[in-house]
């Protein structure tokens, strides 16, 4: 998935929020996401997605979908993404997409001078987004919201390497299949500790990357990755062999790339 400009390629930003749906609005669009039956792969794969549903159009036909291949950005001094993460109870759901977080409030970003809060993380292999057309092995998103209306989410690969003690919580919790939430009181997940300490990013305007593919998201992917163990990842993809979305084009979207 924290999940955030001064340049004139976010000049339009303020233009764009008036058309975002609020969260509020939102929130009952993914709930019903859920009822239908999409998938990654067959007639109810991306590919068809935008025809599952009259919600789901945007999925495609809209120009400002995510994710995209990270390429050729152009640098940029937009401002830090400035991070106030808190501990949070483990509640932690199978949606039958992917493993999902749900997060106490408290949590939060400010992007582009405004404050999003965060509602939920989770988790996809292998990455959405491409760095010069290769994928990693996992990507985390962090989806944000503000009082607004805008959503924000905040992406961060996830690489084999060290074992990742955060996530190791998660990972043993993890529900094997769908199921009701889960929370696991006794355990608190060290939200600030999922943030790479090197800040340099990349940034653009996208969309949700699942349906009903909702546009005018800001992202911010992080160019530092986490390490996981490989046992780790592997340990998902026996949950989720292939949920990530394929890369979507571009159009005459700008990306940036902020130190």
């Amino acid at each position: 998935m924290n999940l955030l400009i001064v340049l004139p390629s976010f000049s339009l930003v303020g233009l764009v929020t008036i058309a975002l749906l609020s969260y509020l609005v939102l929130q009952p669009e993914l709930a019903r996401a859920e009822t239908y039956d999409w998938s990654y792969s067959g007639m109810t794969g991306p590919e068809h997605w935008g025809d599952l549903s009259p919600e789901f159009r945007a999925c495609s036909l809209g120009e400002g979908q995510s994710p995209i291949d990270l390429r050729q950005p152009v640098k940029s001094h937009p401002g830090d993404v400035v991070i106030d993460y808190q501990t949070t109870p483990l509640r932690i759901i199978n949606n039958g997409h992917t493993i999902q977080v749900n997060v106490d409030p408290g949590s939060t970003i400010i992007l582009n001078n405004q404050t999003f809060t965060l509602q939920q993380f989770h988790f996809h292999h292998p990455s959405e987004h491409t760095v010069d057309g290769s994928r990693l092995p996992m990507e985390l998103h962090l989806v944000h919201a503000s009082d607004q209306g805008e959503l924000a989410v905040i992406g961060i690969f996830l690489v084999e390497g060290a074992p990742n003690p955060v996530l190791k919580s998660v990972w043993e919790a993890m529900p094997s299949q769908p199921s009701e939430a889960i929370t696991v009181a006794s355990t608190m997940v060290n939200l600030a500790a999922l943030v790479p300490e090197a800040g340099a990013s990349f940034r653009y305007l996208g969309s949700l990357t699942t349906p009903p593919c909702a546009e005018a998201v800001q992202w911010v992917v992080f160019q530092s990755p986490l390490e996981v163990a490989p046992s780790q990842v592997t340990a998902f993809q026996s949950l989720f062999p292939l949920n990530a979305r394929p890369v979507q084009p571009r159009n005459r979207r700008f990306l940036l790339e902020a130190p």
